[in-house]
């Protein structure tokens, strides 16, 4: 789904971007309320997790491969304005380092696989628990669905963009019919992806889940007859720093092993938009990146000679620098709140 250079105009494309740098700008706004002292530390860790898995393509139909887009896992693991921020930072790791999407395409990226992933994956997730029974699994069959949903969203959002700026002459009816069809397929890997994470990390800390949040049964009692709920008398127990930093290294090695060994078994077919792209003809039009030479271009390392070695420590370096960007971009807005919130507190900040 990593659109190159010179699939969408110039004029577009720049449009497309202003839009993107202000979603992210409400995102990190909207971030400072979801980011906390559980979810600030996991959301550079889903960032790195989402950069590892979107190395492992899988077959989809003859030819054609997928890989996740994780908008929908981010939205519901951290927030959807964080989510935004995750694959944000992704892809641009992706684009500066890798030459994986173009670089006046990043805004159509950014459009497509992050903001439109995570924004229609929340509000479908959030619709859903609200309807389904207040459990655990229930939490897990509406990421199933959510991520299902948004990975074809994603493809029809493309679309769109091409029909307004699309530099290749093919009939728009083709592209759609394309687009859409292989990325329903692409997204039931997503969904398959997205809720056994979701359902792996609610099974051990419930509470990182932010979409899982509210959804405890209250204890009921019997009064007269009737069921009611309890008074909430009690406090919820502290989770022990060291519980939540063992999730954090699991997390971290499992991406490590993902990127820098799994990575090598991955499908090596294009994925939905290339192979869109060949058969239309559409890639004659795309340019070659602007970074193409880069000392780690197409997820192997210059000099290198073995292609395991080569991409292997590639994915390791780019689970190694997202964890750190991701990292450092969500301490700050964290810090940001935190600041607001003392000098809201200040006796000298109230205005007389």
């Amino acid at each position: 789904m990593h659109a190159p250079d010179g699939f969408i105009n110039a004029p577009v494309s720049a449009a497309v971007g202003v839009v993107a740098a202000g979603a992210i700008a409400v995102s990190l706004r909207g971030a400072r309320r979801e980011l906390d002292e559980r979810t600030a530390p996991l959301a550079g860790l889903v960032a790195a997790f989402i950069f590892a898995v979107q190395m492992l393509n899988f077959p989809v139909a003859a030819g054609t491969s997928g890989h996740l887009l994780g908008g929908a896992l981010a939205a519901i693991l951290v927030g959807p304005f964080t989510g935004v921020l995750c694959v944000s930072v992704v892809l641009l790791m992706q684009a500066v380092l890798f030459a994986d999407g173009g670089l006046t395409a990043l805004g159509v990226n950014i459009t497509t696989m992050a903001i439109t992933t995570a924004i229609v994956a929340y509000a479908l997730f959030r619709g859903l628990v609200k309807v389904l029974p207040r459990t655990r699994r229930s939490v897990t069959v509406a990421s199933f669905v959510a991520a299902l949903v948004s990975v074809p969203a994603s493809a029809a959002v493309f679309t769109l963009l091409y029909a307004i700026g699309g530099t290749a002459d093919v009939s728009l009816g083709k592209v759609a019919t394309a687009m859409v069809g292989v990325h329903v397929l692409i997204g039931i890997g997503e969904a398959v992806i997205t809720a056994l994470t979701v359902g792996a990390v609610i099974a051990v800390r419930p509470d990182l889940v932010y979409g899982a949040r509210g959804l405890t049964q209250k204890l009921k009692l019997r009064v007269n007859g009737e069921l009611v709920d309890a008074p909430d008398t009690s406090e919820p127990e502290p989770v022990p720093a060291r519980s939540q930093r063992k999730v954090w290294i699991t997390g971290l090695v499992t991406s490590l092993v993902l990127a820098g060994f799994v990575s090598f078994y991955a499908s090596a077919d294009p994925d939905g938009l290339e192979k869109v792209a060949t058969d239309h003809g559409i890639d004659e039009k795309a340019e070659e990146h602007a970074i193409a030479g880069s000392p780690l271009a197409d997820y192997g390392v210059e000099d290198v000679d073995d292609a395991r070695l080569s991409g292997g420590l590639a994915g390791v370096i780019g689970v190694g620098v997202t964890v750190v960007a991701g990292t450092g971009v969500f301490w700050a807005v964290r810090r940001r709140r935190t600041g607001e919130e003392a000098e809201a507190a200040s006796p000298t900040s109230t205005s007389v």
